[in-house]
């Protein structure tokens, strides 16, 4: 299983980076297609979770159970944060700012998990964090005026670290399945609480927009989001954490092939630079574990 982690991990990237495409198509307000996207991956796992995994998940100590909702609280608190970010600064900021998850876990994840990143890691991640800056251009500036935008920019990194360093413990105890369906469940009750307090519209959406939150549940979340968590019990939190900076990549991707917009060179410059180093460190951990082989 370990040696397929990589091409799974691959898998679930290609899914997430869909959730761009879906969340453009659907006419939602953004906190609203969040809370959406969590309830209904969690009410699609919920059946095969109580069929499969019921006598696990009632059999969860309220340390298990309150560690899963403190990753689901992580996972809402990304996306609340980060969607918010786009109201009080520019996309290419939010991109950049944002993507600095392996950062963060880098620093981290010594602490939290004693994993500690390598010079491999660091050097990878500062080649994906140019290629970020390329990939957004000139529209990356940091002003005054754009600091609230910003800070939740980076928060909503610094959450998606901990939601993977939570991630990687929890899995190498519990199920993916019993895993996932209490995370998931957790962050649309996060969710839903922040739409309720933002006082966004949470209804009478077109059919249009229901088929595609639909999607980006069962494309982006349940696929894609429950693949990384997957990898997590085989690869290291600070990996899975560059194999994340693939997103846009893969979303500019899907925006050319079904959207019709244009891709220029300096796209294709910052995201080569990205997609390297992904692959530096992903060759670094294959040479290490054939080496323990």
């Amino acid at each position: 299983m370990k040696q397929n982690a990589g091409f799974v991990l691959a898998l679930g990237v290609i899914g997430v980076s869909m959730g761009s495409l879906f969340v453009r198509l659907a006419d939602s307000p953004a906190l609203a297609t969040a809370a959406y996207r969590m309830t209904f991956s969690f009410l699609m796992l919920l059946p095969f979770a109580l069929l499969k995994t019921r006598k696990e998940i009632f059999s969860l100590s309220k340390r298990e159970i309150g560690a899963c909702a403190l990753a689901g609280f992580f996972l809402a608190g990304h996306f609340g944060t980060w969607i918010s970010s786009l109201d009080h600064t520019s996309v290419a900021n939010s991109v950049v700012l944002v993507n600095t998850i392996p950062i963060w876990v880098g620093i981290i994840g010594p602490l939290a998990l004693g994993e500690k990143a390598n010079r491999s890691f660091w050097l990878a991640c500062g080649l994906c964090l140019t290629g970020a800056f390329v990939l957004c251009g000139k529209g990356f500036s940091l002003r005054f005026e754009t600091l609230t935008g910003d800070g939740l920019a980076l928060a909503g990194a610094f959450f998606v670290a901990l939601y993977l360093m939570i991630g990687r413990n929890l899995r190498k105890k519990l199920s993916l399945l019993a895993y996932a369906t209490v995370c998931y469940g957790s962050a649309s009750v996060f969710l839903w609480i922040a739409v309720l307090i933002s006082g966004q519209q949470a209804n009478g959406f077109s059919n249009e927009t229901w088929i595609y939150l639909i999607c980006l549940a069962l494309v982006s979340q349940i696929f894609g989001h429950t693949l990384y968590n997957w990898s997590l019990q085989w690869i290291k939190a600070g990996i899975v954490s560059l194999a994340l900076l693939g997103e846009p990549i893969g979303a500019i991707l899907l925006a050319w092939a079904f959207l019709g917009e244009t891709i220029d060179l300096q796209q294709g410059i910052g995201g080569s630079l990205i997609l390297f180093g992904v692959y530096m460190v992903a060759r670094n951990e294959r040479r290490k574990n054939s080496q323990e082989a």
